[in-house]
């Protein structure tokens, strides 16, 4: 065996795809070898002995045996870097590769390569589950996994509910039933379609309706959710997005298969959301009140995403920073007055001292009315900011000419482009911030990863659909 080991190494470090630093690729020769790559059964070919051990010559045809070759390539005597072959057979693989050989982070689990359909209603939340492996059961699985003929159709209007005989690819359409099962028969029409899933799967937590008569709960919901996130995966089109809502108690594992369906680099977000408020002093677990859900956001393909992405707004208050008022810009630039926005806001209160005017209508009346103020002439409230290094040649001339001639406004550039400067700073203009939301005018910020202002309070009851439905 010795010498067939040294006859292989010293042919395989002859292709420079197999060679790094000195040292022989083990899991790139084996993806060659599972990919019958023809330069690498070119290079076995040359060799009389290798071609005699990996080749089998069936009526005067050489075939390949490439499940002895990379069976011999990961023995643990080729290259000491791997488990022994026993240890490889225990299923210490992903996507095909034994993890020895692969620089990933996967989840392995029992079952990992099973299919489990997961009842879906209370009458099968307590029924004994298959899993049913991929190798030892494709027919089973075959008629699993193929269409489904949809039934029972209703429809929906203002007018209340219809019975219809037919369905248009056109209409908007909720699936009751096995979401396994109708994944799958959408897969058919959908694959490659569509731009968003959202998915609120069981948390697995004991309290939910996710419950089965096996002792292995944790590999069981893995299973569940890799059968159907692959499918979720390929549903889903080049610039699509994926959304996966999860408490505390699955975050971690969820994060790592994740990455392994959709690939770390089309990770976008992870976000925090503010999903209930303690409603008392008492807490049933150890530890601080659970407050908060997250959504894992992936994308099918993040560049092509991102390219149809806009950004996003929420509500904010009245930045205090925006403290100055450009009384009249009707004129030209050079007769520009600028005063406080207290001193305006007090002005159309009727006072002409700021002080009497906060004194009289109180600080609560104050605020808002300079709020309200500042969102009214958000073209002409500003505030003044730096100017970096980043700023353009021609910004950077006129900030420091600004500099020598500190009381004087400059312009640069035209249209959306134009800037004005004042000693060595930007004037940046409230209108910038202000934008409508829900048909108000109002200051906003661009919106984060923590999300506090949903109103969580009875919506598990809302639309009246089966948590299995995604």
């Amino acid at each position: 065996m010795q010498n067939l080991l040294n006859e292989l190494v010293g042919l395989l470090e002859q292709d420079d795809r197999f060679v790094v630093e000195g040292k022989l690729l083990k899991n790139r020769i084996v993806e060659c070898a599972m990919a019958l790559d023809v330069g690498l059964i070119r290079l076995l070919l040359r060799n009389d002995e290798i071609r005699r051990h990996f080749f089998q010559d069936i009526d005067g045809v050489l075939v390949f045996d490439k499940v002895k070759f990379q069976q011999f390539v990961s023995n643990k005597t080729f290259l000491p870097d791997s488990y022994t072959t026993y240890k490889n057979k225990i299923g210490l693989t992903a996507n095909g590769s034994y993890l020895a050989e692969s620089q990933e982070v996967v989840l392995v689990w029992p079952y990992k390569d099973c299919i489990l359909e997961g009842g879906q209603t209370e009458e099968e939340g307590t029924r004994n589950e298959v899993f049913w492996n991929e190798i030892l059961a494709p027919d089973q699985i075959d008629r699993l996994l193929s269409p489904k003929v949809l039934t029972k159709f209703k429809k929906y209007d203002e007018k209340g509910q219809h019975s219809i005989s037919t369905v248009s690819r056109d209409d908007n359409l909720i699936i009751k039933g096995n979401n396994l099962l109708a994944l799958h028969t959408l897969e058919t029409v959908y694959r490659n379609k569509v731009k968003l899933i959202y998915i609120d799967p069981p948390y697995n937590t004991g309290n939910d309706s996710f419950q089965y008569n096996d002792s292995f709960s944790r590999s069981t919901w893995l299973t569940f959710m890799l059968n159907r996130l692959r499918v979720a995966a390929s549903l889903l089109a080049e610039n699509g997005v994926f959304v996966i809502q999860l408490s505390d108690h699955r975050v971690a594992e969820a994060k790592l298969l994740l990455d392994e369906i959709f690939g770390r680099e089309n990770f976008i977000n992870q976000i925090t959301v503010r999903t209930r408020s303690p409603s008392g002093f008492k807490t049933v677990n150890l530890g601080t009140f659970e407050t908060a859900e997250y959504l894992y956001i992936y994308a099918k393909n993040k560049p092509k995403a991102k390219a149809s992405f806009n950004p996003q707004f929420t509500k904010s208050e009245y930045d205090e920073n925006y403290k100055w008022v450009i009384e009249d810009m009707s004129v030209s630039v050079k007769k520009w007055i600028i005063s406080h926005i207290d001193e305006q806001v007090a002005k159309e209160l009727g006072y002409k001292d700021v002080k009497l005017s906060k004194k009289t209508v109180g600080e609560d009346v104050w605020s808002l009315k300079k709020a309200e103020f500042a969102v009214a002439n958000a073209t002409r409230v500003f505030r003044y900011t730096e100017i970096n290094e980043d700023a353009s040649k021609e910004v950077k001339n006129i900030r420091d000419l600004s500099r020598k001639s500190p009381d004087k406004i400059f312009v640069s550039g035209e249209g959306e482009d134009k800037r004005f400067v004042s000693n060595g700073q930007q004037l940046s203009f409230y209108g910038g911030k202000v934008r409508i939301i829900d048909g108000e005018k109002v200051p906003t910020m661009l919106l984060t990863n923590i999300w506090t202002d949903i109103a969580w309070e009875g919506i598990a009851n809302e639309g009246g659909v089966m948590r299995g439905s995604w």
